[in-house]
């Protein structure tokens, strides 16, 4: 049967349905926005498989429209809504569908109701977020189930005692984020955006999904390759496992079983990688690895990952200089500095392939590095930065006040001091942001502080860093206020590079430099209020003096630099010094030359 339109009634009924959905959705604000954006549909945001690195069949995504509602602090659970917003979009975003701010006094509340396959009868049910930002509380059929404090590391509750026999379940989450008001990490958020300081992120801005695990199941996973041992170390945060469950890794090269290795639960399972094919950015090769949990020989859980084979280490050089090694070769690292924020999601990438455009831009511009910047991404940012054969520096989101910056010089008298509340904030989301990255191949240095910004304690704060992982470098402060610890000193110079500074001990870099700026009509967040470090008139005259500052660094790469970064890669909000402009729909260099010179820096160490 077909209805007055001629179509058959469950073609009618989806595009009902489907227009519903748009009707309860659309972005906000006239803003310049991303292609991405204008092909975004609101049942089918970010689907792609959220944790790569630890992988499950038995899976759903919860994104969508959720309801919502803005409250006063001291107000309870609301009884209506305001409306609907597409979850996982920060609300003050255009994509979210609401674009609202909140001060430092108001709640953000969220209502969804979904229900369980039914195919997962007899299994344990996680709900996972991927980071709310910050101070997040969660019910379940009107539970409190748990609450989580940190903008940028995922958490998950195990719901399954709260579940209701009915086919429907309810969730509800209310969130508090004083932004700069609060002490807590929030990189380059402010109430008042200007400059350099962006708009404020507020609630879900990554994924939030269900898994299906059996009761005795996997936690966590982590593997580290030893290089020199020619081997994978495995090790596994257990739920509910006993005496005698035990662990078998079982290591695949396209598919072909080239060793296994068995472990006792809870231990560290090394398995050999014979020959193995080193990782790096020419060739950034992958092994498949599955790590399997069992009692008694049956097989409880079992989860899918991967690894690479790579090192990343120092030496001296012939001429004494420290140099970055990678796979025990020296090896010059040159990226740019990467914000990771976007015109309509600010926070959130339109789409996955949004989310790995960026990477692979900049891979085609001839760089071998991004540095993360005071942001965490979502687990498959890095992912696509294993796949494509990227080095990543992951900066830790600034928050709390900021001392005295002396850039230039070693000495600081005037270090931070913190609340004990902040500096417990501080070290706990730290920790749990390294535990959440430390696994992906590509990130090989960890910036626990930037230009002093909320900078404290950094002798202890680095030293832990160095000892909580031993197999990646330590930048200590990135343009900072310098202390003789870590593995790096890094100087940060605008416009034109510079070395100023040098250290005989340890690697000598240029952590940030350049910030040329062009404004491009028609791709601007602010027609009216746009700057750089130093800005031209068209794509020549900007790659004219990218070229020219990208020569002055080569001279300075046999002086002592191991390593530089360029700001930026992509213009964000009134700051138009990007490689990109913001929307992401124009290169502002001429890209053949950018590419050449770029590769010319890049591989400036490899007769070395």
């Amino acid at each position: 049967m077909r209805n007055f339109y001629g179509l058959p009634y469950f073609l009618f009924a989806l595009v009902l349905c489907y227009s519903s959905l748009n009707a309860q959705w659309l972005p906000q604000g006239e803003r310049i926005k991303t292609q991405w954006a204008a092909t975004l549909q609101p049942d089918q945001v970010l689907q792609a498989y959220p944790r790569p690195m630890m992988t499950r069949p038995q899976w759903e995504n919860l994104n969508g429209l959720w309801d919502y509602a803005i409250r006063p602090e001291n107000e309870s659970t609301p009884h209506h809504f305001d409306g609907k917003i597409l979850v996982p979009f920060a609300v003050e975003s255009s994509l979210s569908g609401v674009q609202k701010r909140l001060d430092e006094n108001q709640l953000l509340w969220y209502q969804h109701e979904f229900s369980i396959n039914k195919n997962w009868k007899g299994k344990n049910i996680l709900i996972h977020f991927g980071a709310v930002d910050w101070k997040t509380e969660v019910w379940i059929n009107d539970i409190k189930i748990g609450d989580h404090q940190g903008g940028y590391d995922p958490f998950s509750f195990d719901i399954t005692p709260f579940l209701n026999n009915t086919a429907k379940q309810k969730i509800v989450v209310k969130v508090w984020d004083p932004s700069d008001k609060g002490y807590q990490p929030r990189g380059k958020q402010t109430s008042e955006p200007r400059g350099i300081w962006y708009t404020p992120v507020t609630g879900i801005w990554q994924t939030v999904w269900l898994e299906a695990v059996p009761k005795t199941h996997i936690q966590k996973l982590e593997h580290h390759p030893d290089l020199d041992r020619q081997s994978i170390v495995v090790s596994a945060d257990l739920a509910h496992s006993e005496s005698g469950d035990y662990l078998e890794v079982i290591v695949r090269d396209q598919g072909k079983i080239i060793s296994r290795g068995k472990g006792v639960a809870h231990s560290k399972v090394a398995v050999s990688v014979p020959n193995p094919h080193l990782w790096n950015p020419d060739d950034p090769f992958l092994y498949d690895l599955e790590v399997r949990l069992l009692r008694k020989d049956k097989v409880l859980d079992a989860v899918g990952s991967y690894f690479a084979m790579r090192k990343i280490s120092m030496q001296r050089d012939a001429q004494g200089i420290v140099r970055l090694q990678l796979n025990n070769k020296n090896y010059f690292q040159f990226g740019p500095l990467d914000q990771g924020w976007w015109p309509d999601g600010l926070y959130t990438a339109p789409s996955d392939e949004a989310l790995r455009y960026d990477i692979q831009k900049t891979k085609d511009f001839g760089f071998n590095m991004i540095r993360k910047h005071v942001k965490v991404e979502p687990a498959r940012w890095y992912y696509h930065c294993d796949q494509l054969g990227m080095l990543v520096w992951q900066d830790m989101p600034n928050g709390d006040r900021t001392p005295l910056w002396q850039n230039k010089t070693y000495f600081d008298a005037s270090e931070l001091k913190r609340s004990p509340e902040s500096e417990a904030n501080f070290r706990k989301e730290w920790k749990n942001i390294m535990d959440a990255l430390r696994s992906h191949p590509s990130i090989v240095c960890w910036v626990p502080f930037n230009e002093g910004w909320g900078q404290f304690k950094t002798e202890e704060i680095v030293q832990w860093t160095k000892t909580y992982d031993p197999t990646r470098l330590v930048n200590p402060a990135s343009g900072g206020n310098h202390f003789p610890v870590g593995d790096m000193l890094d100087l940060h110079n605008y416009p034109h590079p510079e070395m100023y500074l040098f250290d005989g001990k340890r690697a000598n870099v240029l952590g940030e430099y350049g910030g040329i700026g062009l404004a491009l009509e028609g791709h601007l967040w602010q027609p009216d209020r746009n700057w750089g470090y130093v800005q031209f008139k068209d794509s020549k005259a900007v790659t004219d003096q990218y070229v020219a500052y990208a020569e002055e660094l080569y001279k300075m790469i046999a002086s002592g630099f191991s390593a530089a970064i360029y700001t930026q890669t992509t213009d964000v909000e009134v700051e138009v010094n990007g490689l990109m402009t913001y929307d992401r729909k124009v290169i502002k260099l001429e890209e053949d030359r950018l590419r050449a010179i770029n590769q010319k820096i890049v591989h400036a160490l490899d007769n070395n």
